[in-house]
């Protein structure tokens, strides 16, 4: 009889955001925190990275075809820029801000990673 077990789709977030962080902390970027939340606001993963504060969402899926169309609506974007605003005025942080994506597919034991640096700006 085999076996097989579906990952949950909290689970499989969870794992991307994991990855996610892996691979920003090889690439030079420090760790501050990881799922800040401001009321019902919610920011995946925050880092430094030269004198930059990035905010950064992650979006996982379950199989390799992670095509950077951002998944990210106008929404969200406006949920996350309010989110990072509540995280640098409550630490009266005075250092640039940058919104990235990484895009995080998993199928099987291959992983495929897509960081998207200044996916998208505050409107004004």
């Amino acid at each position: 009889m085999e076996l097989v077990l579906i990952m949950s789709d909290i689970e499989l977030g969870k794992r991307g955001e994991k990855i996610a962080k892996w691979h920003l902390v090889n690439k030079g970027y420090k760790f501050i925190t990881s799922n800040w939340r401001f009321g019902h606001k919610e920011i995946d993963i925050i880092f430094e990275v030269l004198n930059c504060i990035v905010f950064v969402e992650v979006k996982t899926r379950s199989d390799l075809n992670i095509i950077p169309d951002l998944c990210i609506g106008q929404k969200k974007q406006d949920t996350l820029i309010d989110a990072a605003n509540s995280f640098v005025d409550l630490y009266n942080i005075d250092k640039e801000v940058r919104f990235d994506v990484v895009l995080v597919g998993i199928k099987e034991n291959t992983v495929k990673i897509n960081h998207i640096e200044d996916a998208f700006y505050p409107t004004l």
